[in-house]
C-alpha cells in the first residue's frame, strides 16, 4: 500500500486533565506513625505553597494508558528507521540499559566516600582510557553532559593553554559545514569566530585558510568527517597549517562512527576533541538526554582538563587505588555537577566491552557500507551536490522538486505518510533544501530498500502530482501543524472540565 492509499486514523486522545475525576487515586500513603512538622518552620513560610498544586485525579491504569496511547502515536528508533542525519538516531542494544539499571549504580549517592565506590570510579577510568585508546589522546574527561558542552569545554582548555603562554589569542577558524554549535561554543569561551567556505567538493579549501590564519588564531574547529558526509583529504595540511601558527586543532567527535577503528583523531594531529557517548556509544539519543560528551586532549592539554580526574594509583591502600584528583591548578575548573551522567558512562562502558577492537571497527565498516548504499540508490532521483563518495552520512538537495513547487520540508512531511521518519533537513545551510541522510550501522538492507522506495516514489509524486506531497501527511493522527504558531503563540493552559 502506498502512502497515497493510506488515510488519516481519527483518533482523539483527551489530555490528562480531561480524564481526570476528582477523588480518584493511583495510589495512597500510610497514616503519619511520627510526629507532624509544620512545613513552614522547616522550610521557610515563604518556601511553602498555600494551596496544592492543581493536578488531575486518575487511577494508576488510566494514567499508565494515556501515556501508552500518547506513546503509541509517536514516532521513534524501536518502531522504524530514523535517518536523521548529524545526530546518529541508531538501535541501541538493551543490554546496555540493563547494565546501567543495576541497583549497585542507580542507588548509589553522588557524594558517596571514594572507599564506597571503588567499581564505578574503576569503571569510569577504564572508560576514559578506551576512549584515548579508540582516539589517540591522552587523558579523557567524561564531565561535559553533552556535545555542545564538550565543545566549550575543549574551547576553555583551548584558552587556558594559550593564557599560559602569554596570550589567550582572539579567534577561531570554522568551516561552513561545521557543525552549528560550534561557533556558540567558541563565542562562550570569549573568541571571535571566522567563517571560511568550502571547496567544490565540500571540504575545507585550504588556500582560504591560509588567507586567515595568523598569531591570533587560538584554534580551528573541524568536524571530520564533515556535515556533508565528506572526510576532509587534506586534514594532515590543515593541521600543519594551523599548528604553524602556534594554534591548535579541535575535532567535533559527532561523526566518530565514521571511523571507529580505522582512523585515530590523535594520530593524525588533532590536540583536543570531544565524544558523543549518546551518538556513537549506545546511549539513546532524543528526548532531552541525557546526554554525555566527554572531553579527550594530547598530552600538553591534560593539566587545563575540567576537575576533579578519576585517578588510579596502585600505592594508595587497597579499597582507595581509584580516586577523585582535584590537586589540579591548572584545571579550567568544574564543567558540570558532580562527575557527569554517569549512567550514559555505563552504557558506553557496556557498549564498548561487548564489541571489542573487532566490532567498534565493524560499527564504522557498516556505517559507510549503509551510507553509500543508499546514497547510490538515490542519486538519481534527487540533486547531490557534493561527493561520489560519503562516509556514514550524505547530503542530498531537493533542488530539483522544488522547480515542481515541493520542498524539502513537504518530502519530510510525505514520508511520515509512509511510516517513515524525515531525515534532517535544510541542514548543513550550504546546500539547498538539504535532506540530510544517516542511516547508520544498525539498519538491515531490507530496511534501506524500503526507505529507498519511499523516496524515489515521492520524487515521481513531485513530478506528477505534487499536491500530493504539498498536502501530507494524511495518514497520521493530526495532519501538517502551524509550527510557526506553535513557537509565538504557546498556549499551555487548561481548564478543568466543569470548572
Amino acid at each position: 500500500m502506498t502512502g497515497s492509499e493510506k488515510t488519516r486514523e481519527t483518533i482523539v486522545e483527551p489530555t490528562i486533565f480531561e480524564l481526570g475525576r476528582p477523588g480518584r487515586c493511583g495510589f495512597r500513603l500510610p497514616e503519619l506513625d511520627v510526629p507532624a512538622l509544620d512545613p513552614a518552620e522547616v522550610l521557610g513560610a515563604g518556601n511553602v505553597r498555600q494551596a496544592g498544586p492543581d493536578i488531575p485525579d486518575l487511577s494508576e491504569p488510566e494514567a499508565v494508558r494515556h501515556f501508552t496511547r500518547l506513546a503509541e502515536l509517536n514516532h521513534h528508533v524501536d518502531r522504524g528507521f530514523y535517518p536523521l542525519g548529524s545526530c546518529t538516531m541508531k538501535y541501541n542494544p538493551k543490554v546496555n540499559e540493563d547494565a546501567a539499571a543495576l541497583p549497585g549504580f542507580t542507588r548509589l549517592h553522588p557524594e558517596a566516600e571514594e572507599r564506597c565506590c571503588q567499581g564505578s570510579l574503576s569503571l569510569m577510568y577504564h572508560l576514559s582510557r578506551h576512549l584515548c585508546e579508540i582516539s589517540g589522546m591522552d587523558a579523557v574527561t567524561l564531565e561535559p553532559p553533552a556535545g555542545a558542552s564538550g565543545e566549550l569545554t575543549g574551547m576553555l582548555i583551548v584558552r587556558a593553554y594559550h593564557t599560559a603562554r602569554g596570550n589567550p589569542r582572539s579567534k577561531v577558524i570554522v568551516p561552513d559545514s561545521a557543525h552549528g554549535t560550534n561557533p556558540a561554543s567558541l563565542t562562550l569561551a570569549g573568541y571571535d569566530a571566522v567563517e571560511i567556505v568550502s571547496d567544490d567538493e565540500g571540504r575545507i579549501d585550504t588556500e582560504e585558510l591560509r588567507k586567515v590564519v595568523d598569531e591570533e588564531t587560538a584554534a580551528i574547529m573541524i568536524t571530520n568527517p564533515n556535515t556533508l558526509g565528506v572526510f576532509e583529504t587534506h586534514i594532515e595540511e590543515i593541521i600543519e597549517i594551523v599548528h604553524g601558527v602556534g594554534g591548535l586543532v579541535y575535532m567535533d567527535g559527532a561523526n566518530l562512527n565514521a571511523l571507529l577503528g580505522i582512523v585515530r583523531p590523535g594520530d593524525i594531529g588533532f590536540d583536543v576533541m570531544h565524544f558523543n557517548l549518546h551518538k556513537t556509544f549506545s546511549a539513546p539519543h532524543g528526548g532531552g538526554g541525557p546526554g554525555s560528551g566527554p572531553v579527550g586532549v594530547k598530552a600538553a592539554l591534560a593539566p587545563y582538563l575540567p576537575y576533579p580526574v578519576i585517578s588510579r594509583d596502585d600505592a594508595r591502600p587497597e579499597g582507595r587505588k581509584y580516586h577523585f584528583d582535584y590537586d589540579r591548578p591548572e584545571s579550567i575548573g568544574k564543567v558540570h555537577g558532580v562527575y557527569g551522567n554517569f549512567l550514559v558512562a555505563v552504557k558506553a562502558y557496556a557498549y564498548i566491552l561487548s564489541l571489542g577492537p573487532a566490532g567498534l571497527r565493524r560499527v564504522a565498516e557498516n556505517a559507510l557500507i549503509n551510507a553509500n548504499y543508499l546514497q547510490a540508490a538515490l542519486r538519481e532521483h534527487y540533486d547531490l551536490p557534493h561527493g561520489d563518495y560519503c562516509q556514514h552520512e550524505f547530503v542530498l538537495s531537493a533542488s530539483r522538486q522544488k522547480e515542481h513547487g515541493v520542498k524539502a520540508l513537504d518530502i519530510a512531511k510525505r514520508l511520515l505518510d509512509f511510516g517513515v521518519h524525515a531525515p534532517t533537513i535544510y541542514f548543513p545551510l550550504i546546500v539547498k533544501e538539504a535532506l540530510m541522510i544517516e542511516p547508520t550501522e544498525t539498519e538491515s538492507r531490507e530496511s534501506l530498500d524500503h526507505f529507498a522506495e519511499v523516496m524515489k516514489e515521492i520524487a515521481r509524486e513531485s513530478e506528477s502530482d505534487p499536491a500530493v506531497v504539498q498536502g501530507a501527511p494524511t495518514a497520521t493522527p493530526v495532519s501538517r501543524l502551524d509550527e510557526a504558531r506553535a513557537a509565538k503563540d504557546l498556549d499551555v493552559t487548561w481548564k478543568r472540565r466543569n470548572a
